[in-house]
């Protein structure tokens, strides 16, 4: 089980968090826009993905995703959300597990491990 409630957002920091037509028209209808629009303002190519998310600087992960509030650290577009942050973790989280491991070896239940940037 996995409680995402003092998360700093891991899942948000992935290199790529891919979109479906369908979660950039979601978006397009949360902001009241076209889905050109929408395609322009909160997509780009990366590789093979036709649609991924635009992504902005963080004090944390260096990255994340563009709809990320980096103070509360939590989604500005929760009920509009992709398909992929719907789903996740669709099992164990590995960051869940690894919070856990850290504040039990801390001994300290509000501790949040990010990586380090030098």
């Amino acid at each position: 089980m996995y409680n995402c409630a003092k998360c700093p957002g891991y899942c948000c920091s992935y290199p790529v968090i891919p979109l479906t037509q369908r979660d950039v028209q979601r978006l397009a209808d949360h902001f009241d826009l076209d889905f050109s629009t929408a395609r322009r303002k909160f997509t780009k190519n990366d590789g093979d993905e036709a649609y991924a998310m635009r992504r902005k600087a963080d004090p944390h992960f260096g990255k994340v995703c563009r709809f990320f509030d980096t103070k509360k650290r939590s989604c500005t577009v929760y009920a509009a959300r992709p398909a992929i942050c719907r789903n996740y973790p669709g099992g164990r989280c590995g960051y869940y597990d690894f919070l856990a491991s850290e504040r039990s070896a801390q001994e300290d239940p509000e501790h949040i491990a990010t990586t380090w940037h030098a």
